[in-house]
């Protein structure tokens, strides 16, 4: 395996080579990072095709090997598709994808489904401190709050209090996220630019409070799951801060976990 590195991009094709041995990171990652930049930007869309392996290859000025090996690590962390006969896709968010990364919730025979979203309430308000942080935002300064009651075979199970900064949604209105065509982090997306990539999460044991009692029906004090969740994008940017409160009588919260490169 070639160990070719590089410590800063330059030219037409974003890259300056130095010696094997150098010191900076492999020649791959630096493929990569670039391709990141072009989709962040917007020079590659969401939905749309990536210029073929032979011509990025050619333009970064290195192997299809190299090339393929930034493709795929991309390809596992769910950013970009590849599709048998067409090519490589910058992944769109959909709702096999929602339920495939990001949601988290099934019945405790096993059976997963996507939720019913209902919107319970939209309103923009001042950011307090834990939304705050976690937005890496000032107190006080402007967010939109959405609570939606999440429906799993027909019950309410789920209660999800989203936080927006308002300035990254400019435009975001009641209206527009009542009647999105598809899921929430589709709506970022596509009419936001904000491709939503990763998140982090926090999970503890809670009673329910006057807010879940009212939303999902449970008996004030009912043991619930709360799950503190920071959407991220590009660059590990925060863009959305959401508390999940999940009734736990018939649902668990399942992940599959991975070991680390």
């Amino acid at each position: 395996m070639s160990t070719t590195r590089v410590t800063r991009t330059t030219g037409s094709s974003g890259l300056r080579l130095i010696p094997a041995g150098a010191v900076g990171i492999p020649l791959y990652r630096v493929v990569k990072r670039s391709l990141l930049v072009g989709i962040e930007s917007g020079r590659y869309a969401a939905g749309k095709a990536i210029p073929s392996e032979e011509a990025l290859a050619a333009s970064f000025g290195v192997s299809i090997g190299t090339l393929r090996r930034g493709v795929d690590e991309l390809v596992a962390e769910h950013i970009l598709v590849r599709r048998q006969g067409r090519g490589t896709f910058v992944a769109l968010h959909s709702a096999d994808r929602f339920l495939f990364q990001f949601f988290h919730v099934e019945r405790s025979d096993g059976f997963r489904e996507s939720p019913q979203v209902e919107l319970v309430s939209f309103e923009r308000i001042r950011v307090e401190d834990e939304a705050a942080s976690a937005l890496r935002l000032k107190a006080g300064e402007p967010v939109l709050q959405i609570d939606n009651r999440l429906l799993l075979q027909g019950k309410a199970v789920i209660h999800d209090r989203l936080t927006l900064p308002a300035l990254l949604f400019k435009g975001l209105t009641e209206k527009r996220f009542r009647e999105r065509t598809s899921t929430i982090y589709h709506l970022y997306q596509t009419e936001f630019g904000i491709t939503v990539t990763h998140a982090q999460e926090r999970a503890r044991a809670v009673g329910a409070d006057r807010l879940a009692t009212r939303v999902l029906g449970l008996a004030l004090g009912a043991p619930v799951m709360q799950v503190r969740r920071t959407a991220l994008t590009f660059g590990d940017k925060p863009v959305e801060y959401r508390v999940s409160t999940i009734n736990t009588v018939q649902h668990e919260y399942v992940r599959s976990l991975s070991r680390p490169d």
